[in-house]
């Protein structure tokens, strides 16, 4: 017997006028308020972060450029990923802007993916993640080091980084990218077991956030200056003035 499942939103149920969905999202918990609404899974007390969507998630804009950045990653053979920050050093944000998600490809694959995103940007990484020995591990961390990316290794406290990036959600200084949907994903079912321990499985840019969070905004920087492109566009625009 085949089965589906069906995603259903309040926006789909025409007799719910206006004034009375208002007054049913004002009686809903807001932990309940995105699976009551919007048909999105709610994991209750299971939940690591439980934080609604619709108070974190913001739309994309343009990342200005004197905000540092940093990105968190997670290697893998079924998964690699890394997730990227960028803060607004003024209200103490940390804004998720992109993402990097793939498995089943080789180090230097995975490596362009990320360079791609800017390879100014430094990132932390767990190198004896995923059940490796350290000695794997510190291989791993020197092949990535040797493929052009600017990596450290980061904190891998698990309870004090899950409360950490939970405290920036709750007081609102964590936002994601909408665009981010495999983040999105991974944070719908993040969990902890019936004894209290993490579920270690899809989780790999939830261990991404955690590593930058934790010790990745120490790290970030903003993009370096280019004096020989500055000059080029000082003396285009001396040039277009009649300056030369």
């Amino acid at each position: 017997m085949s089965r589906s499942v069906v995603m259903a939103t309040w926006s789909d149920v025409p007799h719910l006028s206006k004034k009375e969905r208002d007054e049913l999202w004002a009686s809903i918990p807001p932990y309940q308020r995105d699976a009551r609404s919007k048909g999105i899974p709610q994991l209750g007390a299971g939940a690591i972060y439980p934080v609604p969507e619709s108070e974190i998630v913001v739309d994309d804009f343009k990342i200005p450029e004197f905000w540092p950045c940093v990105y968190g990653m997670d290697v893998g053979w079924q998964k690699t990923a890394a997730v990227w920050a960028a803060k607004d050093q003024q209200t103490d944000t940390v804004y998720l802007w992109s993402e990097y998600y793939r498995g089943s490809a080789e180090p230097v694959v995975h490596a362009a993916g990320i360079r791609a995103r800017g390879d100014w940007i430094p990132g932390v990484i767990d190198s004896a993640a995923r059940g490796r020995g350290q000695a794997d591990g510190l291989k791993i961390f020197d092949m990535y080091r040797d493929l052009g990316l600017m990596l450290y290794n980061a904190d891998k406290s698990v309870e004090s980084g899950l409360y950490k990036v939970w405290e920036r959600m709750s007081t609102g200084r964590l936002k994601v990218f909408r665009s981010l949907q495999n983040w999105l994903a991974e944070y719908r079912i993040y969990r902890r077991d019936e004894d209290g321990k993490v579920v270690k499985e899809f989780d790999h840019l939830m261990d991404s956030t955690r590593y930058l969070i934790m010790s990745g905004l120490n790290m970030a920087i903003t993009k370096p200056f280019d004096e020989d492109e500055d000059e080029i566009v000082h003396r285009q625009g001396r040039s277009e003035i009649g300056g030369y």
